[in-house]
């Protein structure tokens, strides 16, 4: 057990020290990194309540204070010099603050060093309609669409607003010209930032995520009028997502809305976060769906349900692909083992069988030679 005095800069070294993508702060117990996919506890006494206070009161913004007295949580990122940027989402738990730090790189990432299927750059190349990235909390959606951005400010001369709550990565100008406004400070919400915002000449719009039924109807409306639009989603794959984006609206409006995503949706990139096959690393697996004829006919008739099988059966055409499928293709390339593949997979039996050469109906695929 260390005895050197805990603050924050301490902490954040030893978060760097071990490779975390993650630290959670909570009374009672030391801290916690997640490391390659668990948390770990480090080897140092509990956080007392008041430690975990002083030290985040340190880096909170008047404004910051403000939210947290009168919502009870806030997110706000904050800068170490020399060292790196990070978000922090701090909430009350039994009464005491607690914490979830997360690193930002300084680097913004490059789309080609992630992993992800290259569509995701047809995707970002498009100069209207909507693209959602999803996911669950720490699947690396942030990443992907920061990366999709740059990819757009090394290859389009171009306006982006980016509305964000907080700021993450620090994008610098190339072709593009983007404005980063971070919500809370820079705007008083997501709504009035792009409702603003429209009016700022942009050609893309990247939301940080589609938080209310009134953010996604203005989403829709921004890709209506010629703008590529970008947001976020806290869903596990295609399938959800727009079931999410639909059932959030009233009985009434919903037909309205499939209509209008149908006419504005360009694609859906769903991922996960898995461990690689030497458990030193974290890569991602990715869902994509692409809005081919076939998917816009489910949305209109209201058959989302249909969306996976769709998605399966049209990977040469329009570059789409399951979990499933790239989770085969992982565990084949020896990027990841079978027992995590089956861990994330939203159909571990038939990934299973599927690997093992069993078709669905029962027959074994066989292949020549």
């Amino acid at each position: 057990m260390s005895d050197t005095p805990i603050d924050l800069r301490y902490l954040i070294k030893t978060f760097i020290k071990n490779g975390a993508s993650d630290m959670h702060l909570k009374p009672g117990r030391p801290p916690l990194y997640r490391i390659n996919g668990k948390l770990v506890p480090a080897k140092m006494k509990s956080l007392d309540h008041l430690i975990i206070k002083k030290m985040m009161m340190d880096v909170l913004s008047e404004n910051k204070k403000k939210q947290l007295d009168e919502k009870h949580q806030t997110d706000f990122s904050f800068k170490v010099n020399e060292t790196g940027r990070f978000r922090c989402n701090l909430f009350y738990q039994r009464g005491h603050l607690s914490a979830v730090v997360r690193i930002i790189p300084l680097i913004t990432p490059n789309i080609d060093k992630l992993g992800i299927p290259g569509v995701v750059k047809e995707l970002a190349m498009k100069t209207k309609g909507l693209v959602v990235v999803s996911g669950p909390t720490g699947s690396g959606k942030s990443t992907t669409l920061a990366a999709m951005i740059q990819y757009i400010n090394h290859n389009a001369s171009v306006h982006v607003l980016c509305l964000e709550d907080p700021i993450e990565y620090i994008f610098t100008d190339d072709k593009a010209s983007i404005t980063q406004r971070e919500i809370g400070s820079d705007a008083t919400s997501f709504e009035e930032g792009l409702f603003a915002g429209l009016r700022q000449d942009p050609d893309v719009i990247v939301i940080g995520e589609l938080r209310d039924p009134a953010t996604m109807k203005l989403a829709l409306i921004a890709a209506e009028t010629g703008h590529l639009v970008f947001a976020t989603l806290h869903t596990h794959d295609a399938r959800t997502t727009m079931e999410r984006f639909i059932d959030v609206f009233p009985s009434e409006e919903q037909a309205q809305i499939r209509i209008q995503l149908a006419n504005v949706l360009n694609g859906i990139v769903s991922q996960h976060l898995i461990s690689t096959s030497n458990g030193e690393e974290t890569i991602a697996t990715c869902e994509i769906m692409i809005n081919s004829p076939a998917i816009t006919e489910a949305i209109l008739k209201n058959e989302i349900v249909s969306i996976p099988e769709i998605i399966a059966k049209s990977s040469s055409l329009y570059k789409m692909q399951t979990f499933n499928q790239d989770l085969e293709r992982k565990v084949k390339n020896g990027d990841i083992t079978l027992d995590e593949a089956i861990l994330v997979s939203p159909k571990p039996d038939d990934l299973r069988l599927k690997i093992a050469g069993v078709t669905h109906d029962g027959g074994y695929d066989i292949k020549a030679g």
